[in-house]
């Protein structure tokens, strides 16, 4: 511990929180949307899509502006956003309620709330957690491009990893006791916990975090123009970004398809919580193990070896449902395939997402870390737009919602709920093969650009 500073380790702390507060909401958002507010598969896809696409769209535009506030500043900032956004979150449906517009309870009642005006009272809010993650996005991950330095880098970024996942396990804990006993009342009600975790992490933010690493801070508006014009004409980057958006429209899939597919097809005593909780766990265990196995790989070569991973990951989830009935170690196949599955995407992020930043976080100059480090979360922007809204449709056609059918004819629309999955197969295989192909041309230029910089001298 004594080889990072301080505002390291409070930076990573209140990482924790921030991701157990998101974590909590986020893996029922679909459900929150369609369960609590009465939006269609189609509707809740789109809209935790464009949520989730902003959320790491504007890291590339708040990271450029927290390199020149401070990014003490951009904390506080970002925690007070989030702490009343997710309180609003819960407040709105309990004055929905209030209002006779709705009623929770184990089901939900909508008496009106389908045809008010204030059914889109939940954008604002929306938009305030966007705002306040973006600036988390950004900084947080910049905070550890500072206060490290080249030898223990990524050993920094594993333990950034590490801190991630440790709070979205937290985070995922706390929903499927709420939905099971409260039914979609406690939906709402996670919002508060949420709320709370981000206020502690705003009270030790203003008490504990103080950096003397302050590279960048007071920039001017022009500097911070040319810097980003900068990033945007790397190519190497952008391309990079693509290839990893395959990855992460897989990834997405635990939040945007899962929770539905799992309820719908096994029925309410499945626990999406659980399963999802899976990829925290396997990456709080391995991340570690795998940054150091691969400490003498390069980050493309670490990257490679997550991306040939994971379209066998969305084909293991395809086998739930077509292994018959049996129950395996005492779980229905659809969720024990489901688990499988998750655990082999935990298995390639540990290879993909430190290295990921790693690679990002060289390419910056200093004072510049918060702008690349917000950019890098552009490959998140183009996959979570993507997946959920792929995710309503796909939901919409092989899995709908059951309330419109019997259950005979229901077990009959489901009959190929397992093309899904292909989808992503196909998603996966692209971009894996896209990577290597990265992988070769790289290298080449860099050889060629070495040998003809030895040729100058």
């Amino acid at each position: 511990m004594t080889k990072f500073s301080k505002a390291f380790w409070v930076a990573n702390s209140v990482e924790l929180l921030e991701r157990l507060a998101y974590y909590a909401v986020f893996i029922v958002i679909t459900l929150y949307l369609s369960n609590v507010w009465g939006f269609s598969d189609i509707e809740a896809g789109i809209i935790s899509g464009i949520f989730s696409a902003l959320l790491y769209f504007l890291p590339t535009f708040t990271g450029a502006y927290a390199d020149k506030i401070g990014f003490r500043s951009s904390i506080i900032l970002a925690f007070g956003l989030l702490t009343i956004g997710y309180g609003g979150l819960g407040l709105l449906p309990t004055m929905l309620e209030s209002a006779g517009l709705v009623q929770y309870g184990m089901e939900t009642t909508f008496t009106g709330l389908e045809s008010s005006h204030l059914r889109w009272s939940i954008a604002p809010v929306l938009i305030l957690i966007v705002i306040g993650g973006s600036f988390i996005k950004a900084v947080i991950t910049g905070t550890v491009a500072r206060e490290t330095t080249s030898e223990n880098r990524a050993r920094g970024y594993s333990i950034f990893y590490m801190m991630v996942n440790f709070g979205a396990f937290i985070g995922k804990t706390v929903v499927d006791p709420l939905r099971r006993g409260m039914g979609n009342e406690g939906l709402v009600y996670l919002n508060f916990f949420s709320a709370a975790m981000t206020l502690i992490a705003l009270v030790a933010v203003y008490f504990l975090y103080k950096s003397v690493k302050t590279e960048g801070e007071g920039k001017s508006l022009a500097e911070v123009g040319r810097a980003f014009i900068k990033v945007c004409t790397n190519g190497r980057l952008i391309t990079l970004i693509l290839i990893i958006s395959g990855f992460w429209l897989i990834q997405g899939q635990m939040y945007a398809t899962m929770p539905k597919f799992v309820i719908r097809m096994i029925g309410a005593e499945a626990s999406p919580g659980w399963y999802a909780n899976v990829n925290p766990f396997v990456v709080f265990m391995c991340v570690n193990l795998v940054t150091s196995l691969m400490k003498k790989r390069t980050a493309l070569a670490s990257m490679t070896i997550g991306m040939l991973i994971i379209p066998f990951s969305a084909l293991v989830m395809s086998f739930g449902n077509q292994i018959g009935a049996e129950y395996i170690l005492g779980l229905h196949p659809i969720a024990f395939m489901m688990i499988v599955g998750i655990a082999m995407q935990a298995l390639a992020e540990c290879f993909i997402s430190p290295r990921y930043l790693e690679y990002f976080s060289l390419q910056s100059p200093k004072g510049e870390e918060g702008l690349y480090l917000g950019f890098s979360h552009l490959h998140s922007f183009l996959s979570y737009l993507l997946a959920f809204g792929l995710s309503g449709f796909l939901l919409n056609k092989y899995c709908p919602d059951p309330k419109d059918y019997t259950p005979a004819e229901y077990a009959v629309v489901t009959e190929n709920a397992h093309y899904i999955w292909y989808v992503f197969v196909g998603i996966g295989m692209i971009s894996a093969i896209a990577l290597v192909i990265y992988g070769i041309i790289t290298r080449r230029m860099d050889k060629k650009a070495a040998t003809e910089a030895n040729t100058i001298e």
